[in-house]
């Protein structure tokens, strides 16, 4: 006998998380674009970014000339850098996104711990598998 999966109530999201979702959903889109304008128009003036890379805690940057900087960097290498994000859910100001990250002959995966209270990222932590 197969079992039938268990049907869900809807979730109903509440104002802030729907504001937070949006939020990281346009980070998303700006970050495919390679957009740099765009992404930081979407960050706080004390944004704080961990990245993923050096291991193996990564480096941190804070506030937006940093953060623009780790970014310009980071495409300038990464032409062909795609997001898919797997999964994206959220409470209250934060997010979580899990995704696959691709630069053309490969791809790693991860998470990201967001915090982005008043639609503006605050936080954006950064772990990889591996």
């Amino acid at each position: 006998m197969t079992k039938q999966p268990e049907s869900r109530s809807p979730v109903t999201l509440s104002p802030q998380d729907a504001d937070t979702l949006a939020t990281i959903e346009r980070f998303n889109d700006a970050f495919n674009r390679h957009d740099v304008d765009a992404i930081m128009a979407l960050m706080t003036e004390d944004v704080v970014f961990e990245n993923t890379s050096p291991g193996p805690d990564g480096e941190r940057h804070e506030g937006q000339a940093s953060v623009r900087s780790a970014w310009e960097t980071f495409f300038a290498a990464s032409p062909n850098a795609h997001f898919e994000a797997e999964e994206l859910f959220a409470c209250g100001d934060r997010a979580v996104v899990r995704w696959r990250y691709s630069w053309g002959d490969g791809h790693i995966r991860g998470v990201d711990v967001f915090r982005a209270p008043d639609g503006k990222v605050a936080e954006k932590l950064s772990y990889v598998k591996g």
